[in-house]
């Protein structure tokens, strides 16, 4: 028996787009420097005053003097809720339609989700700088109750990457500088939904799972100006073609389908997006700096997850449009030891209202930032960042089917979505 559109079901790594409230348009996580919290991500290609710029702009790393570190994190602390707005089923060879009940999945978010980083850059003569970056750029992980009345589309996503980026500029002149730098990324999810019975009448659901990883290797350029008053730098991070290899496993079908169950090899392609970076640092005085960062997101290239196994071939679309954001910010030199800082960000979501998916409760939002540095000596300094996130809601209208004729079931999730997210970042620089 074909089995092709049972896999719709577990073409899961759709789910890989994360539920915004904690996270940037689809699943990019944004939080990579806890200093860049601090001020929106305004400080972006051109602030060039933390190893954290690495990532942003390898670029600017040439305004930095001898060895500096910097390790730090941010606590993503994110509430989801999903409102059901009349789910239903069908029934083969009927005109039924069946209410999917149950709760509301709860919050599916831990009560603190870490986002690691660390960066070291090193001047190694007047002209070249090296750096090496380590962060997780994408990834979530959230969890429904059981009896989540969304579960036919989703119950459990845990995606992981870590991204080692070594990385090195070159100052051309006095002013203007290059830069770069390969990304070895390795990429782990795990994702899991419910199965509808052929029979509204069993009890209990089927299950399946999807487990895969990959490595592969992209790149990074940027360009770097300075006037002395003012900075300008523009960055590009190409996207990145993985090919999650796995495992599916399918459990709990009753007849007819029974011998859908079972574990197979399996392969999903997963198409990470090219980003674009353009910033401005203009100093108002010698104290007041303001800043300004536009990105734009290849997010178009994600269409849909195609996911191969004994079952079949198929495509869950999720034709993703290209986004941006603005940010702009400014820090105030208190004193030598203390600099303050304060931004604000748009991000404007890549998804489809068309396939949203109770994976992706995705909508626009704002950030609201505040943040300090502290530095405690010549050697060291504390950078402290908040963030408040401001999630718009979402209506989800959402129909997949599974199972080949005549024993299509398909299940229709309509909800509503809303959340918001709190964080709080800290890491320390220490310089040599």
């Amino acid at each position: 028996m074909s089995l092709t559109r049972l896999s719709w079901s577990l073409v899961a790594t759709a789910a890989l787009a994360a539920p915004v409230p904690a996270l940037a348009g689809g699943f990019y996580l944004q939080e990579q420097s806890p200093i860049e919290i601090g001020r929106a991500l305004s400080g972006g290609a051109a602030a060039g005053d933390d190893p954290s710029t690495i990532y942003f702009n390898p670029a600017a790393m040439t305004q930095l003097q001898g060895v500096q570190l910097s390790a730090g994190a941010s606590a993503l602390m994110a509430s989801a809720h999903q409102t059901n707005r009349g789910s239903y089923r069908s029934v083969p060879g009927s005109t039924v339609q069946v209410p999917v009940t149950g709760g509301d999945g709860g919050n599916p978010f831990e009560s603190v989700i870490p986002v690691p980083s660390f960066y070291a850059s090193a001047q190694v003569t007047d002209k070249l700088w090296l750096g090496l970056g380590v962060n997780a750029p994408f990834g979530l992980k959230l969890e429904y109750d059981d009896d989540f009345f969304g579960r036919y589309d989703s119950l459990y996503t845990d995606l992981k990457t870590y991204n080692i980026q070594p990385s090195a500029a070159y100052k051309l002149t006095d002013n203007l500088s290059i830069g770069g730098g390969v990304d070895v990324q390795y990429v782990k999810a795990t994702l899991t939904n419910a199965l509808p019975q052929v029979s509204p009448l069993v009890p209990t659901d089927g299950f399946t799972s999807l487990k895969g990883n990959d490595w592969s290797v992209g790149w990074n350029a940027g360009l770097f100006y300075t006037t002395g008053d003012t900075n300008f730098g523009v960055h590009y991070r190409s996207g990145i073609s993985h090919k999650l290899q796995g495992t599916q496993i399918i459990s709990g079908l009753a007849a007819p389908l029974t011998a859908a169950n079972g574990e197979f090899a399996a392969t999903a392609p997963l198409d990470l997006p090219d980003i674009v970076t353009v910033s401005m640092m203009h100093r108002l005085t010698p104290q007041l700096r303001a800043m300004i960062t536009g990105k734009w997101y290849n997010w178009s290239k994600f269409k849909g997850i195609a996911v191969t196994s004994a079952t079949g071939t198929t495509n869950k679309e999720l034709d993703y449009k290209d986004s941006y954001s603005v940010s702009v910010g400014g820090e105030y030199d208190v004193s030598p030891a203390l600099t303050l800082r304060a931004g604000t960000m748009f991000d404007r979501t890549p998804t489809n209202p068309q396939y949203l998916t109770t994976r992706v409760p995705d909508g626009d939002r704002v950030w609201l930032t505040g943040g300090a540095t502290w530095n405690m000596s010549e050697m060291m300094a504390l950078n402290l960042s908040y963030a408040h996130t401001f999630v718009e809601k979402a209506n989800i209208i959402r129909p997949d089917s599974y199972f080949p004729a005549p024993a299509t079931v398909t299940a229709t999730t309509l909800a509503q979505t809303s959340g918001n997210a709190d964080q709080v970042a800290a890491s320390l620089t220490v310089r040599f």
